[in-house]
């Protein structure tokens, strides 16, 4: 990893120097605008929409638009004038307990390495924090924008994370929320089953991002030149619930009878689809038609099978004739001796 900031931690007088990184990074596929024809790239150009020619970057500038439309333009001097006290310092300013802290807030994650200088100051801040329980608040500028963010403990290590500013949250302002919707006291208590079935431990290694394995699925054999297979689609049951109230108890089936195990989508639809699709082949050539003889029905097919197309009609006839002249005890099934 390479480091993207350094600074210090202000701890009251103790001043740790430190090196921060970006502890996440998003695991996706980039791909490219081309041109469909022949591949070629799509190239982006900075053009003035007034003289209609092409800017250098070095003469683009940051602009605010006013509600009339006109554009006042900040210079990099104008941007340097601007007080960031923060800089080069990550300065706590409170302790609080981290279960007051809103998940909401989280913004981006770094770790903070210590310089050789503040190993010993760093590691005492560390254990501090963790035996307390509690987070740092603090404030930092990165990327010329001061943020807000805590200081917390992972794996031994100080992790930084930068949160949005409370005006930056928005209110969640929905008309459902000034309706007066009654629970009933039956389906909560089956919806605290289904979420007490439900509960186990979080592991994050038993979740895998299956869109982007299937991309990656299909990038390597658009390379390689092979069909691409695609895996099958579960098979889910189709019957619909009537109420709340069975759709929590058929759920609630499910997880117990399950023994806390998810099934496989896949096998489970595999398994579901494979009769389906055998059994009708099965029945039409394994049982014989009710009333009709095995003789009967192989002579029948026999005869339809070989006999040319002017002899069909005759051939009916015939057959018509000999059963009228049968005695009534001829068409009776003999028993088996």
């Amino acid at each position: 990893m390479h480091s993207m900031w350094k600074g210090a931690v202000s701890f009251g007088l103790v001043m740790i120097p430190v090196k921060l990184y970006a502890a996440t990074e998003t695991k996706d596929i980039a791909f490219r605008q081309v041109h469909r024809e022949d591949g070629g790239r799509i190239r982006f150009r900075r053009f003035c929409s007034i003289e209609d020619v092409e800017v250098p970057y070095e003469d683009v500038a940051k602009g605010y638009e006013l509600p009339d439309g006109e554009i006042v333009i900040l210079t990099e001097d104008d941007m340097a004038e601007l007080p960031l006290p923060t800089t080069r310092s990550i300065e706590v300013v409170q302790f609080t307990p981290a279960e007051q802290l809103d998940p909401i807030l989280f913004n981006r994650s770094y770790y903070v390495e210590p310089e050789a200088a503040g190993a010993r100051a760093y590691c005492l801040l560390r254990d501090a924090l963790e035996e307390s329980g509690k987070i740092a608040i603090a404030q930092v500028a990165l990327r010329q924008r001061e943020s807000l963010a805590i200081l917390r403990v992972r794996e031994g290590v100080l992790v930084l994370e930068t949160l949005l500013w409370p005006d930056e949250v928005r209110a969640p302002a929905f008309p459902f929320l000034d309706d007066d919707i009654e629970v009933r006291p039956q389906e909560l208590r089956m919806a605290s089953s289904l979420i007490e079935s439900m509960t186990v431990d979080f592991d994050p290694e038993d979740y895998h991002d299956s869109y982007r394995e299937a991309l990656q699925e299909l990038v390597n054999a658009k390379t390689e030149g092979r069909e691409v297979v695609q895996p099958e689609v579960s098979e889910t049951a189709s019957g619909e619930t009537s109420s709340l109230a069975d759709a929590l108890r058929a759920s609630l089936a499910a997880a117990r009878g399950g023994g806390g195990e998810k099934p496989s989508a896949a096998k489970a639809g595999t398994a579901k689809a494979s009769p389906a699709r055998t059994s009708p082949a099965r029945t039409s050539t394994a049982k014989p038609a009710s009333g009709r003889s095995a003789a009967a029905k192989t002579g029948t097919s026999a005869g339809t099978a070989k006999a040319p197309a002017g002899k069909t009609a005759a051939a009916k006839t015939g057959a018509k004739r000999a059963a009228a002249k049968e005695p009534a005890a001829a068409k009776r099934p003999r028993k088996a001796s």
